[in-house]
């Protein structure tokens, strides 16, 4: 078992070059298999979620290798459309590979997926886009089985929410669909751009994607791009580490992280009193003394306030002068960092969608574990401000989307390493 150890109370100096974007990469990789072909990516994260993308992408048959951030996938020949439950519970957006197998072969098999347990999140949504489009679906005893006789066919689709994975299993179903697809209040996330701009790459004929309208017309067949595809650096990645700074003080720079991603969330640190100056593709972000409440803050669909940010930023409010209020919209639970912070002396108070945060003079270390991928971060964040040491297991939900966060951190002046025990 692993666990992260931090002493706190030391700011952070220096600069942090932001990774890629976990919720970008997963959907291009299971977009790879539309391609009929080697494809070549760049910016890669080195997180267990891409590692798990990379083996459904083996276990169907292609050729996977990798060189740090960059990866190399050749579909050409697909041995396989079946993936098995262990694959798809490894993470959530494994479902994605749903419109991508359908879009290539015309069937496949697979399971309801895994991935953080943040409340419930039915692919109803996904099945019914695919049955539209001329899927025939069964599911039995938590088995998807998916043919299309006769191939997927271009329609409309109005989504009664922007679900991002809905908007992105449509898009790889309907890039090689005979005629037209249109997508009506689909999400416009940064991640459903890059995605729009690999299919682009390979040959689909996609517009809209940013807006709440997007139009594919299929095409027979995609091709690998003709120069490696560079995923987006990762907005959440860059969110942490601004609020790492703001727990525990200093100054950092925060390179290539496209700070108009960010610009729901920027806001929240000048409020704080963090000094931020945005130039360029970088965030330089200075703390010192105690922060302060923030307005409430509600998390929303993009270009709102991010769901995934919301546990992060909770973090440095904890020890702010005053109280701020957190309105969580998209997932029902994803408060559960609050109990882990409640242990370490924060005032926080949550019941259904509203949590109540007081500031604290500082929080104290303690151990703990990390419920969800982004609630560990959020510890890890708390801990850097803390007094004492910190003691975070549950380390492999922080992987999911952070690469070698001990390792970022430490570069930065973090007085904080990874350990493994042996299990009792």
């Amino acid at each position: 078992m692993q666990k992260l150890v931090i002493e706190g109370g030391t700011p952070l100096f220096g600069e942090i070059i932001t990774q890629g974007a976990k919720n970008a990469v997963l959907p291009v990789l299971a977009a790879c298999v539309l391609c009929e072909g080697k494809v070549t990516l760049r910016n890669c994260p080195c997180i267990s979620d891409r590692y798990a993308s990379a083996r459904i992408l083996s276990a169907l048959g292609a050729k996977v290798t990798a060189d740090g951030t960059h990866l190399s996938a050749d579909c050409s020949v697909l041995s396989s459309d079946d993936i098995c439950s262990s694959l798809m519970k490894t993470m959530r957006s494994s479902i994605i590979f749903m419109g991508a197998l359908l879009g290539r072969t015309g069937k496949c098999t697979l399971c309801y997926p895994g991935g953080c347990d943040l409340g419930p999140r039915p692919i109803d949504m996904h099945i019914s886009a695919m049955r539209k489009m001329g899927a025939v679906i069964s599911d039995e005893y938590g088995v998807i089985s998916c043919t299309a006789p006769e191939g997927l066919k271009g329609c409309r689709h109005s989504l009664s929410f922007p679900s991002v994975g809905a908007t992105e299993n449509i898009m790889l179903a309907a890039v090689t669909a005979e005629g037209e697809t249109v997508i009506s209040n689909a999400a416009r996330e940064p991640e459903i751009c890059c995605l729009g701009d690999f299919l682009r790459a390979c040959g689909a004929k996609i517009s809209g994607d940013g807006g709440g309208r997007i139009a594919i017309e299929g095409v027979k067949k995609l091709t690998p791009p003709p120069e490696p595809f560079e995923i987006i650096p990762d907005r959440i990645a860059a969110a942490t580490y601004l609020s790492c700074a703001a727990c525990a003080g200093g100054e950092l720079l925060i390179r290539d992280c496209a700070p108009a991603h960010l610009e729901a969330v920027i806001p929240v640190f000048e409020q704080m009193g963090c000094r931020l100056r945005v130039f360029g593709s970088n965030i330089y972000i200075y703390k010192k003394g105690r922060l302060k409440a923030a307005d409430t803050i509600r998390t929303m669909v993009y270009p709102g306030f991010p769901t995934d940010a919301q546990a992060i930023l909770m973090a440095p409010l904890c020890t702010a002068e005053g109280t701020t209020v957190f309105v969580e919209n998209i997932f029902e639970n994803r408060y559960r960092h609050a109990d882990a912070m409640c242990r370490m002396g924060a005032d926080i108070r949550a019941e259904g969608k509203v949590a109540v945060v007081t500031g604290v003079p500082r929080l104290y270390g303690t151990a703990t574990a990390a419920p969800d991928l982004r609630g560990g971060a959020a510890l890890v964040c708390a801990a850097l401000g803390a007094a004492g040491t910190t003691e975070i297991s549950g380390v492999s939900y922080i992987d999911r989307g952070y690469e070698e966060i001990e390792r970022v951190l430490a570069a930065a002046g973090a007085k904080i390493s990874r350990i493994t025990e042996e299990k009792q």
